[in-house]
């Protein structure tokens, strides 16, 4: 009886392997195609994704019917493409909360090992440095960027509050006859209230509403200071890779008493939009802001393409005014290269 059973066992034994086998090979694959999207968010959303599916069956079930032998295998990952970066950077549905506390990329976060300007701006530091300063027309910008929630679904409501920091310099690292200074630091907190939106007009969903505070400066002295304050209003929406967010804001302090640049809005307008492309790890994005009463405003244009997972090679091109607070009345165009990393 036995040897007679011994076939059976093993055709069992071997039946329940198949399917264990062929289901971690196909997890395998899934969390492989996750792994090389270029986009930290999207990357993100696809593991998630992937944690949300129900799990395979047990090798028991599959070899005690039929039917569990022949079930349809699991879904495979979603593509990038179906993934809204918008809604995992903001923690929009359950899917994509991280809760409190958790850092994530604001702006974009970048290095310009250089970045050449046609015209430097030298004529505000004049009256400090002897014999006037000469500014290389090539130095070292970069930017530090992150926002984080400290509260969720306040009162009972889906809006969250958000803090995020910016903060943007432009070093005349090359600079040596000059003792390599920092040429101009800026500096922007800022507080947001985030309502999700669940709407689609004219083929775009859009995503959230957001209303926020900012106050940016560069933390200067005399007639070096540049500061404003603004309350603003910002909409998001997306469609499978592009994603748009246009802005309008408010200065607060327009008064001309006690003020070092009482005119930034007639050369940094009362809004900006931002709109960016992503394909195969790779990021296209344009800002643009300008003032139709005074015509001045600016265009900022950027590629990111991979180099490893969350680290991307960077060109940024600016023509236009206000690449920093100093600069904020002063027109130059711009090209540099480096770094963007992504969180």
């Amino acid at each position: 009886m036995v040897p007679a059973m011994l076939p059976v066992m093993v055709q069992a034994s071997e039946g329940s392997a198949v399917p264990e086998s062929a289901a971690a090979t196909e997890l395998g694959q899934d969390l492989s195609r996750c792994s090389v999207i270029g986009d930290a968010s999207a990357r993100l959303g696809c593991f998630d994704a992937l944690a949300k599916m129900p799990p395979a069956p047990t090798p028991s079930a599959a070899v005690s019917t039929t039917a569990a032998a022949t079930a349809a295998p699991a879904p495979a990952a979603p593509p990038e493409s179906a993934i809204s970066r918008t809604v995992q950077r903001w923690e929009l549905d359950d899917a994509a909360k991280r809760g409190r506390f958790a850092f994530r990329s604001h702006r974009d976060n970048y290095l310009l090992l250089a970045n050449y300007s046609t015209a430097t701006n030298d004529q505000p530091f004049a009256a400090f440095t002897p014999g006037g300063i000469e500014s290389k027309h090539v130095e070292l910008t970069y930017q530090l960027s992150f926002k984080m929630k400290f509260a969720e679904e306040i009162a009972g409501s889906p809006v969250d509050l958000w803090f995020g920091y910016t903060q943007q310099s432009f070093w005349q690292a090359y600079n040596r006859a000059a003792s390599s200074p920092f040429r101009e630091t800026n500096y922007q907190p800022e507080l947001m209230a985030v309502l999700p939106l669940h709407a689609n007009f004219a083929g775009l969903d859009f995503r959230y509403i957001n209303f926020g505070l900012v106050h940016q400066s560069n933390g200067q002295t005399s007639t070096l200071s540049r500061s404003w304050n603004r309350i603003y209003t910002e909409i998001g929406v997306d469609r499978g890779n592009f994603s748009l967010a246009a802005r309008v804001w408010k200065r607060l302090d327009s008064a001309k008493s006690d003020n070092d640049n009482p005119d930034i809005t007639d050369y940094l307008g009362n809004g900006d939009v931002r709109a960016s492309f992503r394909e195969n790890g790779h990021e296209y994005s344009v800002t643009a802001r300008r003032n139709f009463r005074t015509g001045y405003g600016s265009l900022q244009a950027g590629w990111a393409f991979p180099v490893s997972r969350n680290l991307k090679g960077y060109l940024q091109a600016f023509s236009g005014y206000g690449q920093s607070l100093i600069d904020y009345n002063y027109s130059q165009k711009s090209l540099g290269a480096g770094f963007l990393v992504d969180f």
